[in-house]
């Protein structure tokens, strides 16, 4: 059959139907088509595939390893379809689903409390956020905006950036009564830290000694997988943990975190940067808007 002839968006419609449903009895009432027509075409699809997509009974309906995958990639494309139609019908207005990558802890502190304000300027706009301290793909993740720490290393990624935040070394009260705030550097090693739970660029604390800086190997006792967990164990008064400025601001105010060895901090800080792929001309209205309103209202100090 000449593939003109196939009606392949509406073969992929139905199989994710029926695998949605769990049968071709219940896709074939949603579709308001017979059993008998469902199964034909979900057999038809996979001739056409060569390729066995489930493993079906009376009562079951079950995929292969062929079939997820399939279904996997069916439910990407329609989507992607979906919001084809829905960009051309916004008439050149920003529209469609934005997918951001970020840290929870710039999520938590700067990108949740700006999202409304996005949201209701730009009502055609959805948005996934996707909260990761890991560098990802953003190729593979089909991700249109990611927000990162650090130093941006030579890359295909156009960056803007969001400003930078000073790093401090904290501890709850709860925690210093019980085990005493330390007086120097040295002293650090005597009591339990708090650190991340995947490699960084620096695993180590930047410390002053005789005015130099210094790196205070970090041997942590708890470890977490992002920043914003780490916050919220030493809340908890399981140790010293050193944290980004713009993310404990209402915790020093309050006191529910008080600052240690300030006089030996090198005063370094973490910059942030919105990142993306391709020239800004060239990506998506949605991203684009929605990188304005970053620099705009999403800074950190």
């Amino acid at each position: 059959m000449p593939r003109s002839d196939i009606n392949r968006a509406g073969e992929m419609e139905m199989f994710v139907r029926v695998v949605e449903q769990g049968s071709f009895s219940a896709a074939a009432q949603a579709a308001g088509l017979t059993p008998s027509a469902v199964s034909k075409l979900v057999a038809r699809l996979e001739t056409r595939l060569g390729a066995r997509l489930a493993q079906r009974s009376t009562r079951h309906f079950v995929l292969t390893p062929e079939g997820q995958d399939y279904y996997d990639r069916a439910l990407r494309i329609l989507a992607d379809l979906d919001e084809a139609e829905r960009v051309a019908g916004a008439g050149g207005r920003p529209a469609g689903r934005l997918r951001i990558s970020s840290s929870a802890s710039y999520v938590t502190h700067v990108l949740a409390p700006i999202l409304p304000a996005f949201l209701d300027a730009w009502p055609d706009i959805d948005v996934d956020v996707v909260q990761t301290d890991t560098v990802i793909d953003l190729l593979a993740e089909r991700t249109d905006v990611a927000v990162r720490a650090g130093p941006m290393p030579d890359s295909r990624l156009i960056a803007r950036k969001l400003g930078e935040t000073r790093m401090m070394i904290v501890a709850a009260p709860d925690w210093i009564a019980r085990h005493g705030a330390p007086q120097t550097p040295a002293e650090l090693e005597r009591h339990d830290r708090l650190g991340f739970a995947y490699s960084r660029a620096t695993n180590g604390w930047p410390l002053l000694d005789q005015g130099r800086e210094t790196m205070q190997p970090l041997a942590a006792r708890v470890r977490a997988s992002d920043g914003e967990g780490i916050r919220r164990l030493a809340l908890a008064g399981l140790g010293i943990a050193r944290l980004a400025r713009f993310t404990i601001g209402d915790d020093l105010a309050s006191g529910r975190l008080v600052p240690l060895l300030e006089e030996y901090n090198p005063g370094d800080t973490e910059a942030f940067h919105a990142v993306f792929l391709g020239r800004s001309e060239s990506l998506p209205a949605r991203a684009r808007v929605f990188l304005d309103h970053l620099a705009e209202h999403g800074r950190v100090a």
